[in-house]
């Protein structure tokens, strides 16, 4: 899928978005027998539901059609990024403090791995606080990854 097709849903998402009261955090397109059209979105204040998932669906998928993006059948996915997923966007990082994540970040030369405890994140920065309580701050154009580590 060519990126005039992701930049178009980009636009035509975005102020969905904004009127929930939520933020997007990727958009995928993944060629398959049937076209699937991810669109991953979160808060700041908590999860997203159902219910809000399916109102920026049913808006988007209204524009898709409206402006014939896809020539072909697609199928049109909203959802939160899950835990599966690394934190891709600033805003994602508040409400996950206090759980373990797993940060791979560079520092310097060498690329080095973290995992503790989310201690504070500012507009700039995390504290990561491993078991050894020794906290580990990483200015955020640092990271190269983050993931939140279910509990289990």
């Amino acid at each position: 899928m060519n990126q005039t097709v992701k930049n178009r849903i980009l636009e035509l998402v975005e102020p969905i978005v904004e009127q929930e009261g939520i933020f997007l955090v990727d958009v995928e397109v993944k060629n398959a027998k049937v076209m699937e059209v991810w669109v991953l979105v979160d808060s700041e204040k908590g999860g997203v539901n159902l219910d809000t998932c399916g109102r920026v669906s049913r808006e988007l998928g209204h524009l898709l059609e409206e402006e014939e993006v896809f020539s072909k059948a697609y199928r049109l996915n909203v959802s939160s990024p899950g835990l599966s997923r690394p934190l891709s966007d600033k805003r994602q990082y508040p409400k996950n403090e206090g759980r373990i994540a797993k940060v791979k970040y560079k520092d310097q030369e060498n690329y080095l791995t973290v995992e503790g405890v989310l201690t504070s994140v500012s507009d700039t920065q995390i504290e990561i606080t491993p078991k050894d309580d020794k906290t580990v701050t990483i200015p955020f154009d640092h990271i190269v990854e983050t993931k939140i580590v279910p509990k289990i």
